[in-house]
C-alpha cells in the first residue's frame, strides 16, 4: 500500500490555501494547515472555510504564526513531501500603509518557512508570488524570461525578495523551489478587500462602488479552480531545481468590462463613484502563460463570468448562513 503524501500549506484558512486543502485531502494527502489568523480580514470567515476540513482525519490545523521559527519548530511536528506557502500580508495598498509590517511577514515568514523546510529536510517548496513583481513593465503579456523587474510597492519587492530567498536554498541546500505568480485570482472564499467581492457586496447593497482612475486599467483575472490546478501539477513538479511559473489566464479585461460582468451576473446596475487612480497601482496585468503550459500542462478553463456567477453563489450562501447563525 503506497503510503498518502503529506503537504504543509501556510495561509490554509484563507482564500486560496483552504480550497487547495480540500482538494488534497479529496486525492488522499494529509494535509496540515498553518494560519495564524490575522485580522487583515474576519476570523470567522477563516473559520467557516475550514470547518468542515476539522471534521477529517488526515487534517489538522495549527494555530502558530509563520514569523515565528522558534514557535513553528515546536508546534509543527512530522515530515512533509511539500511546504506550500501561501501565507502573506497581502494588497499593494496595505503595504503602503505599513510597509515594516508587509516586509516582516512577507520576507522574515518566508524566510522563517524555508529554514523549517531546510531543518526537516523538506524536498519541495511551492511558493505564492504575485504578479506584482512585474510592475510597470510596459512588455505585455508579461513573462518569466523578461529580466526586467518594476516593482512599484513594498508588496511587489517583498515577492521579488520571497523569489530570490527561494533560490538561496534551492542552490544551497538542494531543496526544490516552485515560484507561482499569481494574477488576480478571484472566485469563492476570495477575500474582502480585492475588487470583486468588495463590488458585489457594495451592489447588491445598493452602495455606489469606488472606481479608481478612468476606468481603462486591466487585469489578468483567472479564478481560483484555475489556479489550484496550476498549484497542484506544481505539487508534481519534478524537472529543474529552481522554477518560476505564471498562473493567470492569459487574457486582459478592462476595469469597466470587470463591473459590467458583475452587472450581468448580479442584475444590478452598478453606481460608479470616481476616486483618483491609487500609488502602487499598475495600469495592466497580463500573464504569458506558456510556461504554465509547457511544464504542468495548465490550461485555464473558466471565463469571467463563469467564475463571478460561480462567486455570486458562494456570497448568497455565506450571507444567507450569516443570517441564520
Amino acid at each position: 500500500m503506497v503510503e498518502a503524501r503529506s503537504v504543509l500549506i501556510t495561509g490554509g484558512a484563507g482564500f486560496i490555501g483552504s480550497q487547495l486543502a480540500d482538494h488534497l485531502l479529496q486525492d488522499g494527502w494529509k494535509v496540515t494547515a498553518i494560519d495564524n489568523f490575522d485580522p487583515y480580514y474576519r476570523e470567522d470567515a477563516k473559520r467557516r472555510n475550514v470547518r468542515e476540513q476539522m471534521a477529517h482525519p488526515s487534517y489538522r490545523l495549527i494555530e502558530v504564526d509563520i514569523r515565528d521559527l522558534d514557535a513553528l519548530r515546536a508546534q509543527v511536528d512530522g515530515s512533509f513531501d511539500a511546504i506550500v506557502h501561501l501565507a502573506a500580508r497581502p494588497g499593494v495598498r496595505a503595504s503602503l500603509q505599513d510597509p515594516l509590517a508587509s516586509e516582516e511577514i512577507n520576507v522574515r515568514g518566508t524566510n522563517a518557512m524555508l529554514e523549517l523546510a531546510r531543518e526537516r529536510a523538506v524536498p519541495h517548496f511551492v511558493f505564492a508570488s504575485s504578479s506584482s513583481v512585474y510592475g510597470v513593465n510596459p512588455k505585455v503579456p508579461w513573462s518569466e524570461e523578461d529580466n526586467v523587474l518594476m516593482p512599484i510597492s513594498p508588496y511587489a519587492a517583498n515577492k521579488v525578495s520571497g523569489e530570490m530567498l527561494g533560490h538561496v536554498y534551492s542552490n544551497l541546500f538542494g531543496m526544490r523551489f516552485v515560484a507561482l505568480r499569481f494574477f488576480t485570482v478571484f472566485g469563492p472564499r476570495q477575500r474582502p478587500d480585492l475588487a470583486i467581492h468588495k463590488f458585489a457586496v457594495r451592489m447588491l447593497a445598493g452602495e455606489s462602488i469606488p472606481l479608481y482612475g478612468d476606468g481603462s486599467s486591466r487585469r489578468d483575472y483567472t479564478f481560483v479552480g484555475d489556479i489550484l490546478s496550476g498549484v497542484r501539477a506544481a505539487l508534481d513538479y519534478d524537472a529543474e531545481p529552481f522554477s518560476i511559473v505564471n498562473l493567470g489566464c492569459g487574457r486582459t479585461v478592462s476595469l469597466m468590462d470587470m463591473v459590467g460582468a458583475l452587472e450581468e451576473v448580479l442584475d444590478v446596475e452598478a453606481r460608479i463613484d470616481r476616486q483618483p487612480e491609487q500609488p502602487g497601482d499598475v495600469p495592466h496585468t497580463w500573464a504569458d502563460i506558456s510556461r504554465a503550459r509547457e511544464l504542468f500542462g495548465y490550461e485555464p478553463s473558466t471565463s469571467l463570468v463563469e467564475g463571478v456567477a460561480a462567486f455570486q453563489d458562494w456570497l448568497r450562501e455565506t450571507v444567507e448562513a450569516e443570517a441564520d447563525a
